[in-house]
């Protein structure tokens, strides 16, 4: 499954965080409110992400961001992908600084 790096970076914040509001997660995303609401969509279509409502306080409704197992995994092999990734580039500048 691909994901775009955005819908990635929502996923990391989310599995750290899963009570953060919209504002605090778009905030640390560096995202707005509605280009947030659409990865969340995204990642909620996609099946990687669960929604749902939870009341802090009686006048007051939130939601909590949980990952699937299957959003769970996704972001473990993109993880894995991006660190091979990144060692290949590591182990390639080696090569050329040695030659």
């Amino acid at each position: 499954m691909k994901i775009n790096p955005d819908l990635f970076d929502t996923l990391r914040k989310i599995e750290k965080n899963p009570n953060v509001s919209q504002r605090q997660l778009a905030s640390k995303l560096g995202f707005s409110l509605g280009k947030l609401n659409y990865c969340l969509t995204e990642l909620k279509i996609k099946g990687l992400v669960k929604i749902e409502n939870f009341k802090k306080n009686s006048k007051k409704i939130g939601y909590i961001y949980l990952l699937t197992p299957a959003g769970i995994s996704t972001k473990t092999k993109l993880t894995l992908n991006f660190m091979k990734k990144k060692m290949k580039e590591y182990d390639e500048l080696k090569k050329e600084i040695g030659r």
